[in-house]
């Protein structure tokens, strides 16, 4: 005899994702986002302020250099670090190289990620004048 009401195993609608590594691994790179839109904002606030003039932006430059919103940049600057890295490590299934019939090796693929990365705040450095 067969049921008319197929079986639907219950799924927790908060808590899915504490149930295996890979789930939190996962739900830990998409809340970034929150900060690092939350940086977007800022910064869009910092060009708003800078369209209205020097003593506007300032202001503005002066609000965000306390201790708190260094702690705060901070805090942000890991998240975006976390985002990054942990993008990178997944790189290598989400874009497979193909060379012929071999796929290239997912260490190649990351360390090109992390040699960009690496070259790239090298250069944002020299040309902010940092060294």
């Amino acid at each position: 005899m067969t049921s008319r009401k197929p079986y639907v195993r219950p799924v927790s609608k908060t808590g899915w994702w504490l149930k295996h590594p890979r789930y939190i691994r996962y739900m830990s790179r998409e809340v970034t986002c929150i900060f690092i839109g939350a940086f977007a904002l800022l910064m869009v606030c910092a060009l708003e302020r800078l369209s209205k003039g020097q003593a506007a932006f300032e202001s503005f430059m002066s609000a965000i250099t306390g201790p708190w919103s260094a702690m705060g940049l901070l805090v942000i600057l890991a998240f975006a670090v976390h985002n990054s890295t942990s993008w990178f490590n997944v790189t290598p299934k989400a874009l497979p190289v193909q060379m012929g019939e071999e796929f290239l090796a997912g260490k190649y693929i990351i360390g090109a990620h992390y040699a960009v990365w690496i070259l790239t705040t090298l250069v944002v450095l020299a040309l902010s004048g940092v060294f």
